[in-house]
């Protein structure tokens, strides 16, 4: 008996090649198939708005800037949150409402028709705002565990990006792969505690340039473990010491017992 199977309806996505590039190079004008392909990018938009505005919702609370976080160490937060992955259009960031906190950094954040990741509109908003790196104070304390160290780092390295060349495709907008710059390195040494100071004074520079930020950090992390398998060595052998000196003295007599035993013995 014949079994009847119902049509599969594959679902069409829209993807980022527009059908308008397609035919620059075609003398006639649009096709059935280009107006239809336009037909389904407007009904798409249509039908997931709502989506959108939900999702925007929640990007808002991923990153939005908290109260007395330094706006270098939340933009490196976002970072780490995926910014740079999430494409947004000017009215799109507009939506978001006041991520920074600050009037100028949200007001420029929206600026802008194209399509721009909300890492790179970060970037420039934060750069509209404050012109010139020294207006961004940026001096936390000593740093005393290798991760906080090597967050400071990435840290400077997020100002580096902020001042860099921001239209300029070819430089890497990642803090992780930023140069560090001898201000970069003066100032976490400075920040190290002594038992790091020779970790981060050992790296050296390669041919005048200097090593990026995952490198330096590979390092740091390189030596904490031979800083950490050298403290528990020295722990681990005082240990066995205290208790070679317990061991010692369970096995010999407490030493005002036997002056009392010779002053008993002596009396008779």
């Amino acid at each position: 008996m014949p079994v009847s199977v119902a049509p599969i309806h594959k679902k069409k996505s829209w993807k980022r090649k527009s059908a308008r590039l397609e035919r620059e190079h075609e003398r006639g004008g649009p096709s059935e198939l280009e107006e239809e392909e336009e037909e389904e990018l407007v009904n798409y938009m249509e039908t997931t708005r709502s989506r959108s505005l939900s999702e925007l919702r929640y990007m808002r609370k991923d990153f939005s800037h908290r109260p007395g976080e330094h706006i270098v160490t939340w933009l490196l937060q976002c970072w780490d949150n995926r910014a740079s992955s999430l494409e947004l259009e000017g009215k799109e960031a507009k939506q978001l409402g006041s991520l920074s906190m600050e009037g100028g950094i949200d007001k420029a954040n929206g600026k802008g028709a194209p399509a721009l990741s909300l890492w790179r509109r970060l970037l420039s908003a934060i750069k509209e705002r404050y012109p010139f790196k020294e207006d961004v104070v940026y001096r936390p304390g000593k740093w005393t565990t290798i991760e906080r160290g090597i967050q400071y780092l990435r840290e400077l390295a997020v100002l580096e990006v902020i001042y860099g060349d921001l239209d300029d495709e070819q430089v890497s907008k990642d803090p992780n792969e930023v140069r560090c710059t001898r201000p970069m390195w003066w100032n976490l040494v400075r920040s190290a505690p002594a038992l790091y100071d020779n970790s981060t004074a050992v790296m050296t520079w390669k041919d005048r340039e200097g090593p990026t930020v995952d490198e330096v950090a590979s390092h740091l992390w390189e030596n904490k473990e031979s800083i950490s398998s050298s403290l528990v060595s020295a722990v681990e052998k005082l240990s066995q010491n205290v208790q070679q000196l317990k061991e010692d003295r369970s096995y010999s007599p407490p030493v005002g017992t036997s002056v009392s035993a010779i002053l008993l013995l002596s009396a008779f």
